[in-house]
């Protein structure tokens, strides 16, 4: 009983049981911390996958110096990542965050990717969205310009007596009615688009409006004033299918990927519950 008694009284034994507690508590407050010795195995596959990544780079294979170099850079990362992990360096990063959560939309992506649709997918795709593959409607039409600068005052005049000429004459030469312009005479069919880039959106509106079969102005332009004659349009229409299938399998992968993200996004945040705290307004703070 004394030896017991002068062992229990020694401050070693009392330094040491409380190492050990402490010891034991920071185990279980860091549970990961004790893993931290666990077994790093590179699989004959990782050192190929090193190895065909060091050859796509520099397109030959890597020595064996360079391939033990690639091994070992590749176990110095796991052991950094498994002890970043352990210290929780993860923790509220904002890039890290960023990062994982690509990574898990990128699984939506590679699901979507990975079906080929169906004819008759890609059909009822474009039934309900015709407006993406629709082709927008076009018009042909003449025009005589007429300068502002050159004409002066004269130009309303001119161009009365040139709509009349033209009414009255309908094969007569263009040329002879207005000026000399770098703008074609005649247009084929057109798009509003095209039209606006070239004569701007004003007369874009106009000829829209415009009835075919007769010389009507004028109508200005970016440039001054013209005369114009619509001769043909053409509705806006939908392609068929085989002349925009690329077009329509890509927004239909588009449109899978997002359903998909969607649905697994509401799949995850089943799992949890939300609460957000919103800040107090200026008037509202005490």
């Amino acid at each position: 009983m004394a030896v017991l008694k002068r062992i229990l009284s020694e401050p070693l034994l009392h330094f040491l049981v409380l190492a050990l507690a402490i010891f034991g508590i920071y185990a279980v407050l860091n549970p990961a911390s004790s893993q931290r010795t666990g077994q790093i195995v590179v699989s004959s596959g990782r050192v190929e996958q090193l190895a065909e990544r060091f050859a796509r780079t520099w397109q030959r294979a890597p020595s064996p110096t360079e391939l033990k170099a690639l091994v070992d850079d590749f176990v110095k990362e796991e052991v950094y990542y498994r002890e970043a992990l352990a210290l929780g360096l993860d923790k509220d990063d904002t890039l890290i965050r960023r990062r994982l959560r690509l990574k898990l939309e990128f699984l939506s992506e590679a699901e979507a990717d990975s079906r080929v649709p169906t004819d008759e997918q890609l059909s009822a795709y474009i039934l309900a969205n015709p407006r993406r593959f629709e082709i927008d409607p076009k018009v042909a039409f003449r025009q005589i310009f007429f300068d502002p600068a050159r004409r002066g005052n004269k130009i309303t005049q001119d161009i009365a007596s040139a709509l009349e000429a033209l009414r009255a004459t309908p094969d007569m030469e263009l040329a002879e009615a207005g000026d000399a312009t770098l703008l074609p005479a005649e247009f084929p069919l057109t798009d509003a688009a095209n039209i606006g880039h070239s004569f701007g959106s004003g007369f874009s509106d106009a000829i829209a409006k415009a009835p075919a079969g007769t010389w009507l102005g004028p109508i200005s332009s970016a440039y001054g004033l013209h005369l114009v004659l619509v001769m043909e349009r053409s509705a806006a229409s939908t392609p068929p299918l085989a002349d925009i299938r690329s077009a329509v399998i890509r927004e239909w992968t588009n449109a899978r990927r997002k359903e998909i993200e969607d649905a697994r996004f509401n799949r995850l945040l089943s799992r949890y519950h939300v609460r957000i705290e919103l800040p107090k307004q200026a008037g509202e703070r005490r």
